[in-house]
């Protein structure tokens, strides 16, 4: 099969052949349909903390057709149209079965999408409803980290939230942040590139003012806000949110940062601050995520920018380190 294969750190990928995938004992084969460019995927290309090595496959945003079942592989027959939840999970621990599945002592991060055929376990596939498509099943992931962001942070009907970060998962943030009822959601971001989208997507305000991030927002709500979700990951945007957010307002860290950060504790302990982080999500808010698709959501749907072959994804990958209009690129590796 075709498949688009990790050459090293700080290396560009490259298209190649490599062996079809023969599921293992409890394992599934997927025809992978649609497979997300997550911002991960790249930083993993360039840090060692995310420990992918030369040869490994990236793409962890995939939907498709189970092929193949392996022995004992139960709950899927092939045919089946299924959005894999990449967390790697067993499926049969206290934490597999209360949905916690992040939790599991088998826990890994499932990637393999970027190539026309994946192996996973039946018990990380989610059946597709009639009403969605491959694209649906492959932007999943990412809402169901921003809901679990959300449902972290407790926030309640009638707040007011700042994001900061217009990526795919700051605009998630926004829609499900409206979804559930925050009477005001800006997103603060560097450039406008995505200012129409973050609209479209919830967003009441979006906010670009690098010399005054935050008396910017605090005028464009009135008032500081109760909750910001951090959702670049960048050194320093722990202590801008810390001045940012009101009194007893909640910080919700979703932005992945692997390099050291400093912020003044003082201010934080000051304001009574409550810092929290949410990386992860439950099999619960991954099932939610797709109901909003399947109940009519269109939103999500405009995170969507390009679709691309598996040819064409080693440049396109690149280009994608820069930043542009795109928003979530996703490759089919029928093209």
């Amino acid at each position: 099969m075709r498949a688009v294969v990790m050459q090293g750190l700080h290396k560009p990928l490259a298209l190649e052949t490599v062996d079809d995938p023969t599921p293992k004992t409890g394992e599934v084969v997927v025809k992978v349909g649609r497979c997300g460019i997550c911002g991960s995927d790249l930083h993993m290309t360039e840090d060692p903390a995310y420990a992918v090595n030369k040869g490994d496959v990236l793409g962890h945003e995939f939907a498709g057709e189970v092929v193949a079942l392996g022995k004992d592989a139960e709950g899927l027959k092939v045919g089946d149209l299924v959005s894999v939840i990449p967390l790697q999970s067993c499926g049969q621990c206290a934490a597999c079965k209360s949905g916690e599945v992040a939790w599991c002592d088998s826990f890994g991060l499932q990637g393999g999408g970027y190539a026309e055929y994946a192996v996973t376990r039946p018990n990380q596939c989610i059946r597709l409803p009639q009403s969605a498509s491959m694209a649906d099943g492959a932007i999943i992931e990412p809402l169901a980290v921003a809901l679990h962001g959300v449902n972290m942070s407790g926030m309640k009907p009638g707040d007011k939230v700042l994001i900061l970060g217009a990526g795919p998962i700051g605009l998630a943030v926004a829609f499900w942040a409206r979804r559930k009822g925050a009477s005001d959601v800006i997103i603060q971001d560097l450039a406008t590139f995505q200012e129409a989208r973050a609209m479209e997507m919830g967003a009441t305000g979006f906010c670009v003012s690098p010399d005054d991030p935050v008396g910017s927002v605090e005028r464009m709500l009135g008032t500081k806000p109760d909750i910001v979700f951090e959702c670049v990951g960048v050194p320093g945007l722990i202590a801008q949110a810390v001045e940012q957010v009101r009194k007893r307002g909640t910080i919700c860290l979703l932005g992945l940062c692997t390099r050291p950060d400093t912020f003044n504790s003082f201010a934080m302990l000051s304001k009574e601050v409550r810092l929290i982080t949410s990386a992860f999500f439950t099999r619960q808010e991954y099932e939610e995520a797709l109901d909003a698709l399947d109940a009519g959501a269109a939103e999500p749907r405009a995170l969507v920018t390009d679709t691309i072959s598996l040819a064409d994804t080693p440049t396109r990958f690149e280009a994608l380190r820069k930043r542009t209009h795109e928003c979530k690129v996703l490759i089919a590796p029928g093209q």
